[in-house]
């Protein structure tokens, strides 16, 4: 159990770091090499069952986060292999939540590959777990990942359903000691992924209404969630035709992220945001001198 102790040390440090810096290189490595070590411990054969589950599960969320840094860096093929990769140590953990987490990155990559159907599997296999049907905070991140897949199929009453069975189970949990990794799920990141949901159905001023509750509450350790969340918030200004605003905004998020930060999603969300304020064709100093600076982003 020292071990066990020691290795979940290392790995929270290494979630912190993604948390300020987003999806760089050296968060992903150093979650890769933690993943090894402790695979290498495993191998040794010396440890007790109750000691080999819990280094299977630990394992199973280590390489999740490096799936993570990748799926934020937009690196699409290292996702996936860390994935594979997670799914099996999470099966030889036995353990249900470690199943969630995995569950939870795979709805996110096929999101982000645009493969909603893939997403609404992950998402429905994320609600049958007993992990969800025990912890309402657990229901409530899967309905999440449900409303966002039907808001991008353009089905608008099952994503408002989701969405609502999202803030119910969100209020009915509890206050209770859980897995560092879902520590990012809180009333600002409900209010964010609802900002998401409602863009996606084209409510841009709901959404930018959200946008701004997210940034009121989010802790100041997600320094990467609040610079793409910015990010989001000048989409849905320029999406509105606030293009002075959203420029404004779109720097804010720029200055945001952190030196080494890797984190293309919020880049690309920037680069929508440039397109949109360029097509409106002004000519204000101030937003034509942005487009200039942002082109540099990418």
């Amino acid at each position: 159990m020292s071990d066990v102790h020691r290795f979940h040390r290392d790995y929270v440090r290494i979630l912190r770091d993604d948390w300020r810096v987003g999806g760089s290189s050296q968060v992903e490595s150093d979650a890769v090499e933690l993943s090894t070590r402790i695979q290498s411990t495993l191998s040794s054969g010396s440890a007790s069952h109750r000691v080999r589950q819990r280094l299977y599960s630990l394992a199973s969320d280590v390489i999740s986060t490096a799936a993570f840094a990748a799926i934020d860096a937009k690196i699409r093929s290292r996702a996936r292999s860390h994935l594979d990769r997670a799914v099996t140590l999470a099966g030889l953990s036995g353990d249900s939540e470690t199943q969630y987490h995995v569950w939870n990155h795979l709805a996110m990559a096929a999101g982000q590959r645009g493969d909603h159907t893939e997403g609404l599997a992950a998402a429905d296999a994320m609600k049958g777990l007993w992990i969800a049907r025990r912890d309402s905070l657990y229901a409530s991140l899967a309905h999440m990942r449900t409303a966002r897949a039907m808001a991008r199929c353009h089905q608008r009453g099952e994503a408002l359903r989701a969405l609502a069975a999202a803030d119910k189970s969100f209020d009915r949990a509890r206050d209770e000691e859980r897995p560092a990794w879902i520590g990012f799920y809180d009333q600002s990141e409900v209010d964010g992924l609802s900002a998401s949901i409602w863009f996606a159905l084209g409510d841009f001023g709901t959404a930018e209404y959200f946008f701004h509750r997210t940034l009121s509450g989010i802790r100041p350790e997600l320094v990467r969630n609040r610079a793409l969340y910015t990010a989001h918030l000048a989409l849905s200004q320029a999406s509105q035709g606030e293009v002075e605003l959203a420029c404004s905004t779109g720097q804010r998020a720029h200055d945001l992220l952190m030196a080494g930060s890797g984190s293309k999603r919020t880049v690309d969300t920037l680069g929508k945001v440039r397109h949109l304020v360029a097509a409106t064709g002004s000519t204000a100093p101030d937003v034509t001198s942005w487009i200039e600076r942002s082109r540099q982003w990418t």
